[in-house]
């Protein structure tokens, strides 16, 4: 059986059409919706890591979609693929056999830069193995939704419910916005935290380079030198040079710089 696009993007079974447009949010209004994501854009920024923050996506997720599971899953250099949150044991168990088996509609949606639905893995013949597990699981209905935000942050969301057909247009469009929300809350968390992570270093470093220059009256690149080459020379990376000398105020066989005081 061959998949077909779908609307809005969708990859999907030849079976879509016996799809209903049960909503898994009261919807009375687009008003609704929308004070519903604005809420949640403004819970996301002030999340303080990117463990929060797409923790809070996938709980998010069972509410706005009215779905039963849901994993996400983000690329990490190389190609490596990191399941970052999941809601509970059954979606890290349905998420882990896609990737133990290397088929299901996650994976191909990463693979073609695509969203995939699978209304029912009973009839689903595209990923036939990963297919009867789920069923074996009793997950029936699966909904992966690509995640992305100028490259910055690229994966997909994973949406499972446990009834077939429980995804309608209304749950699709839905997921499609949350997704959005989560690729730009993904990509902001990543920068913040890499930032952070950056001043921390340059403190630490620098603390560093204070213990050496008060030791041995060396000047701030006289420190920093010292520091450089010795995690040249012993294959460590600077900041954990930094952390040791700061930790045990010692540095073993600390290479001097030719200015240094005998």
């Amino acid at each position: 059986m061959s998949s077909s696009e779908g609307r809005d993007g969708v990859r999907q079974s030849p079976d879509r059409d016996r799809l209903g447009t049960v909503s898994g949010v009261e919807k009375d209004d687009d008003g609704s919706v929308a004070e519903m994501f604005a809420e949640f854009a403004m819970r996301l920024h002030s999340q303080p890591t990117v463990e929060t923050t797409v923790e809070s996506i996938v709980r998010f997720a069972l509410q706005a979609v009215g779905c039963d599971h849901a994993s996400l899953v983000l690329v990490r250099r190389g190609s490596h693929l990191e399941v970052a949150a999941v809601t509970d044991p059954l979606a890290e168990q349905a998420i882990r056999t896609q990737l133990d088996c290397g088929q299901g509609p996650c994976l191909a949606g990463i693979a073609d830069r695509v969203s995939e639905l699978v209304p029912d893995t009973l009839t689903e013949h595209r990923w036939p193995t990963w297919a009867s597990a789920m069923v074996e699981l009793g997950l029936r209905s699966v909904l992966s939704v690509r995640v992305h935000a100028d490259d910055a942050a690229t994966g997909a969301l994973n949406l499972i419910a446990e009834k077939p057909y429980a995804f309608g247009r209304d749950e699709e469009a839905t997921a499609h916005i949350l997704a959005q929300h989560a690729a730009v809350a993904v990509a902001t968390a990543q920068q913040t935290t890499t930032l952070s992570l950056a001043v921390d270093a340059r403190n630490t470093i620098g603390q560093a380079q204070g213990i050496l220059m008060e030791r041995y009256n060396l000047t701030p690149d006289q420190a920093f030198d010292v520091l450089r080459r010795y995690s040249q020379q012993n294959n460590i990376k600077l900041n954990a040079v930094a952390r040791h000398l700061i930790t045990t105020r010692k540095l073993p066989d600390i290479p001097r710089t030719t200015d240094s005081p005998k």
